[in-house]
């Protein structure tokens, strides 16, 4: 609970040819070698990670990426997966050295950054090595079409004045302002009704759940944490009515039972829907649901790689109440971790998980990406609640 999970971090990505000094660049921001640095072209061969404090953000993903002039066919996947990073990029740096120049993969950068709305800064490294000159520098602020930053990872140079902009033109919107603050007045109490099932790590609670908690602290809330058998009595034993009661998706029906009409209902993954998505669209595509006939595809996306249990939420229940739905069998393909089918149009319905293990430029790129494509998609949640009857309740906190 007192580590920033990597999800809830701004995202920092550093994109450059191979020994432009990206590496070099980040040690020198995070003021601490966390990059492995080497004068051999390629020694980063895939995104390397690194969280860090950088105030006045607060906890930060520094990604270091794989050079975009890499060669041959295992170059050409390094590269796929550098500008795959885009779609999780909160705030690009693009890295230039002033003896290799720049040409048309750093054109194709920019672009890449100007299409999905991603703030930048272009800088130019190596600022004390001979081939830097100030003619150099406007000659390649010319040719890019972008101001260039001048910096020295290796000295230190223009380090400060690269962090001050990162500063100004962060995006002010990265991270969603609350995930359940919104929802309860100072001081009152909502209460999270939490499963203890085999999906549970032993001892603790999932993500979301703890999340949610934190942010109704934040918001001078009281978080009443309870399992699913003790929600009446709790509410009949509290002296004040809760302003809201939230609970886990796979019981919300139970709950639902047990909670008075008067009060406010959700669940954690329909709050992590509008947190971290689009409840608009997810909201959308369970009324399409109806729609699926015997047969049809059906992709179920997880941004995790835990390993399924035997009842798994994702590779049992979820199918097992879809068919039921439809009346027969439908046709599954599962994805999980980072990777994300380019095929979407070959389904008919996306499920996808609540996202807690991915940032939420992503999750907004993947919904995006699925609704270009003219497929419903819905959120755990989102389909769980729609499909046990419980959907307007479990909406009405958030005036659908």
């Amino acid at each position: 609970m007192n580590i920033t999970p990597r999800s809830s971090r701004l995202h920092i990505a550093i994109f450059g040819r191979r020994n432009v000094g990206k590496s070099t660049l980040i040690n020198a921001i995070a003021a601490q070698e966390v990059a492995l640095v080497s004068n051999i072209p390629g020694t980063t061969t895939d995104p390397v990670y690194k969280g860090m404090e950088l105030q006045p953000f607060g906890p930060v993903m520094l990604i270091d990426t794989a050079g975009i002039d890499d060669e041959g066919p295992i170059g050409e996947l390094r590269m796929k997966k550098t500008l795959s990073i885009l779609d999780k990029t909160d705030l690009g740096i693009l890295v230039i050295d002033p003896e290799i120049g720049v040409d048309e993969r750093e054109k194709n950068l920019i672009k890449g950054f100007k299409e999905r709305g991603i703030p930048r800064i272009c800088v130019i490294n190596k600022a004390d090595s001979l081939y830097y000159t100030q003619s150099r520098k406007d000659s390649l602020e010319e040719t890019l079409g972008e101001p260039l930053l001048s910096v020295s990872g290796k000295t230190g140079e223009g380090i400060n004045t690269l962090k001050e902009n990162l500063i100004k033109i962060a995006p002010k919107d990265w991270q969603r302002p609350t995930i359940a603050g919104d929802l309860i007045k100072k001081s009152r109490i909502a209460i999270l009704v939490v499963a203890i099932d085999s999906e549970a790590p032993q001892g603790r609670l999932i993500l979301p759940q703890v999340q949610t908690i934190r942010d109704i602290i934040d918001h001078d809330g009281q978080a009443l944490v309870i399992k699913e058998d003790k929600v009446k009595e709790t509410i009949k034993y509290l002296k004040e009515v809760p302003d809201i009661v939230i609970t886990d998706s796979q019981i919300f029906k139970k709950v639902a039972e047990d909670v008075p009409l008067s009060i406010p209902l959700t669940s954690f993954s329909i709050l992590f829907a509008r947190f971290k998505g689009d409840l608009d669209i997810l909201t959308a595509g369970a009324y399409t649901i109806d729609t699926l006939k015997p047969g049809d595809r059906v992709l179920i996306a997880e941004a995790c790689t835990h390993h399924p249990v035997s009842d798994d939420i994702g590779r049992v229940k979820i199918p097992r109440w879809l068919n039921e739905r439809v009346g027969g069998e439908l046709e599954y393909t599962w994805s999980a971790g980072m990777s994300f089918p380019e095929n979407i149009s070959d389904y008919k319905l996306v499920v996808h998980c609540g996202g807690c293990m991915i940032n939420r430029k992503e999750m907004l790129h993947r919904i995006q990406e699925i609704f270009k494509a003219g497929v419903p998609v819905v959120n755990y949640g989102v389909l769980i609640a729609y499909l046990h009857g419980v959907f307007p309740r479990a909406l009405e906190p958030f005036s659908y």
